[in-house]
């Protein structure tokens, strides 16, 4: 099998490059003495043998972001799973709006007798609300879409209240079975912030997925928005069964959940920290056992250059 051009240029450079050393090693030893010039020659082949490993250590450290890119997307699609039930009610139901609609629609059109003002107000009243439910379905869809979509780190403008109504309106349904309000009480005034909108969107909602098995039922969420001196601060507190002391030092490890088998990966604590650390954050939490516990993350309001390593 014949060699390749670019296999032959490489070959050419390295036989260049051990002519010049071997060169440069008699120069040094009829110059100077056989130990220097040995010296040398160890300290050239140790600084080739560092460039080496650079390469490879940097080839390692390429590939762990290209799976931790990969972890991040695969928790992502598994914490909007945990959410089907609600997300299936808040497609169905207006399909169900729309489809009696059309039947009546249809009625109206077929029965007997002349077309009348008062028909033809009850169709278009129908074509309004079959509208107003396609928005619906569609206001769902993007929502789904903004969250689940792969994404590079990318920091841009971004309303953290709409952020967080969104996430509230994605959980609601699923709630609402379950008997759990989700209150919000955000500060108004807050300023655009830059962030990453996708991945600040999968924080919130691993921390209400949580939240709401913490209560399994009958409770209530409080979402919350402010300021604290330069940072920005959302909270997520739960009134559900709080988190033991002892437990607490180990929530964000890889793995560790207090979730029933086959109900929790381990994975969604420890990729919000992750995701939170790369916005240039930190979480913190509060709980006590019997009465509930807080998640509170604490953002940037300004990006400093080179975030992202």
């Amino acid at each position: 099998m014949k060699e390749s051009s670019l296999e032959q240029v490489k070959k050419i450079k390295y036989l260049t490059g051990a002519i010049i050393i071997s060169l440069g090693f008699i120069t040094f030893v009829n110059r100077y003495s056989f130990e220097f010039a040995l010296i040398l020659f160890l300290a050239l082949c140790e600084y080739l043998s560092w460039r080496s490993e650079s390469k490879i250590f940097s080839k390692m450290l390429q590939k762990s972001k290209e799976l931790d890119n990969m972890l991040i997307q695969s928790q992502k699609l598994a914490a909007i799973g945990e959410l089907s039930t609600g997300i299936a009610h808040e497609i169905n139901n207006p399909l169900a709006v729309m489809t009696q609609e059309i039947e009546w629609m249809e009625y109206l059109i077929s029965g007997q007798g002349a077309m009348t003002q008062g028909k033809l107000k009850e169709i278009v009243d129908g074509i309004n609300e079959i509208r107003n439910q396609i928005n619906r379905c569609k206001d769902v869809t993007h929502r789904l879409l903004a969250l689940a979509r792969k994404t590079d780190l990318v920091f841009q403008e971004t309303n953290i209240n709409q952020i967080v109504e969104d996430m509230a309106a994605l959980v609601e349904k699923e709630a609402r079975v379950k008997n759990i309000s989700v209150l919000k009480i955000l500060n108004k005034s807050l300023p655009q912030v830059k962030t990453d909108p996708p991945l600040l969107r999968q924080v919130l909602l691993n921390l209400l997925n949580n939240a709401m098995c913490a209560i399994g039922s009958n409770g209530r969420i409080i979402l919350r928005t402010d300021t604290d001196g330069p940072l920005l601060t959302i909270s997520v507190e739960d009134n559900g069964q709080g988190i033991p002391n002892e437990l607490l030092p180990r929530i964000f490890d890889p793995f560790f959940t207090t979730k029933e088998p086959g109900k929790g990966t381990g994975l969604g604590l420890t990729i919000s920290q992750n995701i939170v650390h790369r916005l240039g954050g930190r979480i913190e939490v509060h709980s006590k056992v019997g009465e509930g516990t807080t998640f509170k993350v604490y953002l940037p309001m300004e990006v400093r250059d080179g975030r992202e390593s």
